[in-house]
């Protein structure tokens, strides 16, 4: 398959924005809602932009690369040349991370200068996670010294780190943050306020994590030695209640900071995290004052007590005084809907944590399988191409739609060609070229389209209903529903919620749910 040099068709302005929504789609994915990375190629150097300060080397070939740079150069020479002189378990817990970062790059890198494919171990999501977190700040708030000097003391840099862990999470969530003035004594602050893009809404956030004796710099002064997870969750629940927050909702982060198996999913919860939302659910009954509320994020990110495992996380969000947010019990299809939207921000928060340890390996947004010198056989929706493989002599053909079958890791492309009509064409994806399909579904051939997956439940048929409605009218909406009984009451509401209405019935109709039937 080739991309033909002529004839060049006349200029499609949809279908270039077309493929523009769908990069952007797929930066966002790789890079979060953030300010993009902004870097260029100039001759053999890479040059990086980080808000008002530009680096540039002729060796980064990846993201990661750059930023295993950036971090010496935030922290500095002289103060990580000091701490490597010490023996190793004498040293800042940064520079003890160093050193196993650079021996898994050793274990790792068969051939220098090579693009080589990484797990996420523990090291390599405390490292490169943290050198992301401080480039994410630096690149859309600003870092500022007072940060960076706690980050360097063993006593504050428990705080500092999992301020920063939280901060990225809210940058990648698309919002906007403002830095206070912790040195102001006046009177007491949350960490820093945050404005969603996305509502407009101003938050106050607050973050925490439970000090454990012996981890992340931690001695018998300032850490505790109970094994249990929630031990010391109240008391910083309380803290983080004390703090002002004008008439603005409360975004409050605490980590259990606890040991917690590999495998965790949608299907695998860990044991605390009932727990510690069973003990909050107690706290509001015993404890809260009417009329306080406030976003509880309850995390777990365990991967600096194994740096050579697998990384994992967990998060579970808990709306304190908010019995709308994420509790158990039934609810009809269109009010969790509702609910959904009205919490939005705090589900966007929740699903860029989960993504924490996922980082960007390319500068511009590009395909890994396409950025780093590898033949790519991807088509995208709407270009024409020739395909040599057709019939004797090849044929052009524009691609109008295309399906993967990951068990067959193939693509069954859909083209039109001027002689013989539409055909379905087969081709077999490498495994690169796989991984960046299943990581980018609904924009990997260069338009975004809804990648509909086999609903498992009713509420998962109920959401398919409402992407597949989405464009309609409310003129079309009231037609189909002219004869239901409670016409006028739904006659009286607005677009989303007659949408939503809609599609309760249609889910209702389906009868007795069949799971994988969409």
């Amino acid at each position: 398959m080739e991309t033909p040099e002529a004839p060049v068709p006349a200029f499609d302005l949809a279908h270039h924005v077309a493929r523009h929504q769908a990069e952007q789609r797929v930066r966002e994915q790789q890079q979060g809602l953030g300010r993009p990375i902004i870097s260029g190629k100039l001759d053999d150097h890479q040059f990086v932009a980080v808000r008002n300060k530009l680096y540039a080397s002729k060796t980064w070939k990846t993201f990661p690369d750059f930023l295993g740079d950036y971090i010496k150069e935030v922290l500095g020479s002289d103060w990580g040349n000091a701490e490597i002189a010490k023996p190793l378990n004498d040293r800042h817990v940064i520079m003890q991370w160093y050193d196993a970062y650079c021996r898994y790059q050793q274990a790792h890198i068969k051939t220098p200068g090579e693009v080589t494919q990484f797990d996420t171990t523990g090291v390599v999501a405390c490292y490169l996670g943290l050198a992301y977190a401080l480039y994410l700040i630096d690149h859309n708030v600003e870092l500022q010294e007072r940060l960076v000097r706690r980050l360097k003391d063993p006593g504050n840099f428990q705080g500092a780190y999992y301020e920063l862990i939280v901060a990225s999470a809210l940058i990648r969530a698309g919002f906007e943050l403002t830095l206070e003035d912790e040195t102001d004594p006046r009177a007491k602050h949350c960490e820093f306020a945050a404005v969603s893009k996305q509502s407009g809404k101003k938050y106050w956030v607050e973050a925490k994590m439970r000090a454990v004796r012996g981890l992340l710099g931690r001695t018998e002064r300032d850490g505790t030695a109970n094994p249990k997870p929630t031990s010391h969750m109240i008391q910083h629940l309380n803290g983080a209640l004390a703090k002002p927050a004008a008439d603005d909702d409360r975004l409050i982060f605490i980590d259990l900071n606890t040991e917690m198996d590999v495998m965790v999913d949608e299907d695998h919860r860990p044991p605390f995290m009932k727990l510690a939302t069973d003990r909050l659910e107690r706290y509001e009954v015993d404890t809260l004052a009417e009329g306080v509320t406030a976003y509880v994020f309850i995390t777990n990110l365990p991967f600096h007590r194994s740096l050579d495992g697998t990384a994992n996380l967990a998060v579970a969000p808990f709306g304190l005084g908010m019995p709308d947010f994420n509790r158990p019990g039934y609810f009809r299809h269109s009010e969790r809907y509702r609910q959904e939207q009205k919490h939005a921000d705090a589900l966007r928060i929740a699903d860029a944590f989960s993504s924490y340890l996922k980082l960007p390996s390319t500068f511009d947004g590009s395909l890994p399988s396409e950025a780093f010198g590898r033949q790519s056989s991807r088509v995208q929706i709407g270009e024409t191409y020739f395909f040599d493989d057709v019939g004797d002599k090849g044929t052009l053909g524009t691609v109008t739609s295309v399906a993967v079958i990951e068990a067959e890791k193939a693509a069954y492309v859909a083209i039109t060609t001027p002689q013989q009509g539409s055909q379905i064409l087969v081709q077999t994806m490498s495994a690169a070229e796989l991984a960046d399909y299943l990581a980018h579904p609904d924009a990997y051939f260069g338009r975004v389209v809804p990648v509909s997956k086999p609903a498992k439940t009713p509420y998962e048929l109920f959401e398919f209903f409402m992407r597949a409605h989405k464009s309609w009218t409310r003129e079309k909406l009231l037609q189909r529903i002219a004869g239901w009984p409670n016409f006028a009451t739904l006659n009286a509401m607005s677009d989303d919620d007659l949408r939503a209405e809609y599609c309760e019935g249609l889910t209702a109709s389906v009868g007795a749910f069949k799971p994988n039937a969409a």
